[in-house]
Parts: structure tokens; sequence; C-alpha cells
């Protein structure tokens, strides 16, 4: 296909997964009318139509569908020979894209950007806050280096590599600190708060309740730890919170904190990287680092 470059897969590759030039064209860093442009050219590269435009949004035709897997797949060879280069280089050195999830980026990014700028200064960190769903797909695609996230994440090309636990725990009113600690079954009988469906912490929280009971429930919802523990300060009810979030949400919120009682609820830290990446030894190096701000820097 001549005249096709890399900049045409990843435009492509953008729109395809957007769904709608606008998304795609931000995602891009152009305007629409540029991606549009970049489209066209791309169809006249490979004779035949490879979008269907539609009012709102596009759809793929059958040929783009098989394009744009391709499509990935280049790109994602592309970003391994990039690691590659860099492998060989200094260590530590040009643009490293790491994705964390929301209950652990406010806690443990702030020391690792800290730590990584002062020991690596030729290292630009880049981290992205998004819900576990979203990280594996981008680190899958190529769009991340490196996610951090609760395990196991169970997907086939992906390593994962542990870090520390740590246990969840109970956040409630200064009012009812001298009250006694409930049980997985008495926290059912509570008016408990969790996070809004999509973050994996919700479904860790409730696996320590009684499954049996969690389906026939409702449960008040917060869009983050911050908004549980306020919303709990506020007399509202109770929640359950990770270790390492203890000292920055409570500090400034009217709420006591309890251990709960064995077994206690608790999840596993790690780092997850594509097996192809040709960066391996430098990511288990940050894994070691990560070791260093478990929940002892929560505490």
């Amino acid at each position: 296909m001549k005249g096709l470059t890399l900049r045409h897969l990843r435009y492509f590759t953008a729109l395809a997964q957007q769904g709608h030039f606008g998304r795609a064209a931000e995602v891009c860093a152009i305007s629409q009318p540029a991606l549009s442009v970049q489209m066209k050219e791309l169809e006249e590269i490979a004779g035949a139509p490879l979008i269907e435009r539609g009012a709102r949004q596009i759809r793929l035709t059958n040929l783009g569908v098989a394009f744009a897997e391709r499509a990935a797949g280049i790109l994602r060879s592309v970003d391994d020979l990039d690691g590659f280069v860099r492998a060989a280089q200094a260590p530590f050195s040009g643009v490293l894209r790491i994705g964390v999830i929301p209950t652990i980026a406010p806690y443990l990014l702030p020391a690792l950007i800290r730590h990584m700028g002062q020991a690596y200064p030729n290292l630009d960190l880049r981290p992205r806050e998004a819900i576990t769903q979203t990280l594996i797909r981008d680190l899958g695609e190529g769009r991340l280096d490196l996610a951090i996230v609760a395990l196991p994440v169970s997907e086939s090309g992906l390593h994962e590599e542990p870090l520390f636990e740590e246990e969840f725990v109970l956040v409630r009113p200064c009012a009812e600190a001298n009250a006694p600690v409930p049980s997985a079954e008495g926290l059912l009988e509570m008016r408990l708060l969790l996070l809004e469906e999509g973050h994996c912490f919700r479904d860790q929280a409730l696996a320590f309740c009684t499954p049996a009971r969690v389906g026939s429930r409702e449960f008040m919802e917060g869009s983050s730890l911050t908004t549980l523990v306020q919303m709990v300060g506020a007399g509202i009810g109770v929640t359950l919170i990770p270790e390492m979030a203890v000292a920055t949400e409570t500090r400034l919120a009217d709420v006591a904190v309890a251990r709960l009682p064995a077994p206690r609820p608790k999840r596993m830290i790690g780092l997850v990287w594509r097996n192809s990446s040709p960066m391996a030894g430098q990511y288990r190096q940050i894994a070691e680092v990560l070791r260093g701000f478990g929940p002892s820097a929560g505490r």
C-alpha cells in the first residue's frame, strides 16, 4: 500500500475505537477536518471504503473491521520496537505511559512520580487514571506501557507482577466509633456506601459481604473514595476503603476508622505489562520501587 504511514494507522485506530470523528480528533490532538482528510486519504490508498459515515457516529465496513484489527497489531509491534530501542539505550529514558486505577492513583502516584523524577531525570513519566477495564484494553492495544491494578486480571498476553497486599478498613461516623465492629453479615444490615459500577474495588468490597444476599440489595453509590468518606462524615452510612487511602481521605472528614474482623478483606496490587515488551527488565525494577510505597505509605 504505497503512501501508507503510521499516522494513518494511528488516526484510523483511534476513529475505530471512538466511533466518532470529534472524539477521535480529540484523542489524536488534531482538528476534526484534518482527521477527515487523513481518513479520505487512507481510503484512497486502500482503494475501498473503510468507514460508513453517519450523522452522529461512524461505522466500519467489513473491510474496515479487518483493517482495524491488523492496524492495531502493527502499532503494537511498532511500540514494542520502540521499547526495544529504548532498552538498548540509557536505562529509564524516553516516554513511559503508565495507567493507574482511581483507588490507587491519588495515594501512590505522587510518591512514584517524585522518586522516578529524581532517580531518572531522562524519563518522561506520563500517568493516566482510568478503571481497570479501560487500562487493560489500552495496554493490550499499545496505548500504555504499564498498568497498576488489582490482581488478577487474567488476560492472555499480559504479565502480572504482584507488588503488595492491602486490607480494606471500615469507615463510619465518629458517633459510632465505640460501637462493635460489624461482621460481613452485619455490614449488609447497615447503609453501605459503594463506588459506582465499573470500579473493581466495588466488586472486591462486595465479595467480603455474604454473596447470597448481595444481589437483592440496593446500595448508595459515589464516584470516588473522597465522596464516599464525606458522605459517611455527613452521617449517611458506612463504607469500606483500601488501607492506602486512609490517611488522605479521613484527614478532613468527621469519621472513625476500624479494622474488620478476620478474615479481613484485602486485595493484591500488581504491575501489568505486555509479555512481548522488551522493557520487562526495567519494569521489574519499577516494581521493586513500587513495593516500597505499599500500605505503610498510606499510614
